[in-house]
């Protein structure tokens, strides 16, 4: 039984270091800066739910899907890595993306197009990237259905620590003006392009390792 609490307390830590959602709380606020409460809430619980499933497939059976579609994990982390230096570097210039409110579009698409980033950025490879998604591999390779389980609840609960973090740091939006509002879009898109350019870096080094 000890050695059960100290597994979860090992994968919580390492989920926790690896997703960190109290950095993710401004990249969050920047990506909805222009959005209603509800539509935050959205975005947030949508993210969220996708990342856990996202995680939770491949802590069962991850290894499988990397070679079923023959990915290997450098290619995963290029392609993650330039998707957010993209979304990034159009923060950092104040450009408005897609995701965003289009007053000539119908209430509809345009909240279906909000929703939208809850599935890219945030929930990949923001949440669930690829250093979630090894740790996750990485605790339950080898192990049994105890660790398995353990893995899974261990992210579902830093899940729900994340979606308090986002929905209560997503008031501080009410306080701030535009001016605040726009230097921090620009702050975080300048921190997310530094983030994509470290997976892809990260990316290029495994895949050199395995040319090598």
């Amino acid at each position: 039984m000890d050695g059960i609490w100290m597994h979860v307390g090992a994968v919580f830590m390492g989920f926790f270091a690896i997703m960190n959602p109290i950095a993710n709380v401004p990249i969050f606020l920047g990506l909805t800066a222009d959005d209603d409460e509800k539509t935050t809430r959205l975005i947030a619980f949508r993210a969220l739910i996708i990342a856990f499933v996202i995680v939770s497939l491949f802590a069962v059976s991850g290894q499988f899907i990397f070679h079923l579609f023959g990915i290997s994990l450098p290619a995963f982390r290029i392609t993650g890595g330039l998707l957010v230096f993209l979304i990034g570097f159009h923060m950092l210039q104040g450009n408005q993306s897609a995701v965003h409110h289009d007053k000539d579009k119908p209430v509809e698409e345009s909240l279906e197009s909000k929703l939208s980033i809850a599935i890219s950025p945030l929930a990949l490879p923001i949440l669930a990237g690829p250093g979630t998604i090894t740790t996750a591999m990485n605790f339950t390779a080898g192990g049994g259905i105890a660790e398995l389980i353990s893995t899974i609840a261990s992210f579902g609960v830093l899940c729900v620590i994340t979606y308090v973090f986002f929905i209560f740091g997503g008031r501080l939006v009410s306080y701030l003006g535009s001016a605040a509002l726009g230097a921090i879009t620009r702050m975080m898109g300048l921190i997310l392009a530094v983030i994509g350019t470290q997976m892809a870096v990260e990316g290029l080094q495994g895949a050199f390792k395995v040319l090598a």
